[in-house]
């Protein structure tokens, strides 16, 4: 199968089958959407929303968490995975934002990704999600199931993979693409077994027949 044809069908299928994917983290701001992103490197997002609601009462904002150090967050995030760096990070993230955008979250991935702890991923989520930028976050999902199932080819790199999937899916559905891809990886096609029995796109996958 080529792999127009691929992206073609299982384009089809998700926007019938979920047709309205989005994130699963809780947040109520472009700053708590920040912050959730950059606390779910590496975690679940159930872990990160079992977190952040006390974060999130301490510093509602970023003003508020710009005067707080990385030892003030701390407490607040221990359960979470690297919670010394991403303490650090928030801290820093949010002086900078302040500072240099009067508190305003930037609209852009090249500015996104001037803030302290904000790498290329976070800052394409944040694009995607609050202003319906046409980016392809990939993350640890994204990128197993995008080469899983033959939609990127001899990807070696989140960004290889990222660029491959924006050539394949059409440039406005790019944003809930994303989502897609993160669900069904999280839902169905598990890292250590995929749930190929249940799976609505196995006819077009180019691993179906490993995990049979």
């Amino acid at each position: 199968m080529r792999r127009a044809e691929r992206y073609k069908a299982i384009t089809a299928y998700f926007q019938q089958a979920m047709p309205t994917a989005e994130s699963e983290l809780d947040f109520r701001s472009p700053f708590e959407l920040i912050v959730a992103v950059m606390l779910s490197a590496q975690c679940t997002d159930k872990r990160v929303n079992l977190t952040t609601p006390a974060l999130f009462e301490r510093y509602p904002t970023a003003e508020a968490m710009a005067t707080a150090t990385a030892d003030d967050i701390y407490p607040y995030i221990k359960s979470i995975s690297y919670p010394n760096n991403k303490a650090k990070h928030l801290a820093a993230m949010a002086r900078m934002l302040v500072e240099r955008f009067g508190g305003v979250m930037p609209d852009t991935v090249a500015e996104l990704e001037q803030l302290p702890g904000v790498g290329r991923k976070t800052a394409n989520v944040v694009a995607s999600v609050l202003f319906g930028c046409e980016v392809m976050p990939v993350d640890t999902h994204v990128f197993r199931v995008s080469r899983r199932i033959g939609l990127t080819r001899n990807a070696k790199t989140p960004l290889q993979a990222e660029e491959q999937l924006e050539q394949g899916f059409a440039s406005e559905l790019l944003p809930i693409a994303h989502h897609w891809l993160i669900l069904h990886g999280r839902y169905v096609c598990t890292a250590r077994k995929p749930k190929c029995h249940e799976c609505g796109i196995r006819e077009w996958c180019a691993s179906a027949k490993t995990f049979e």
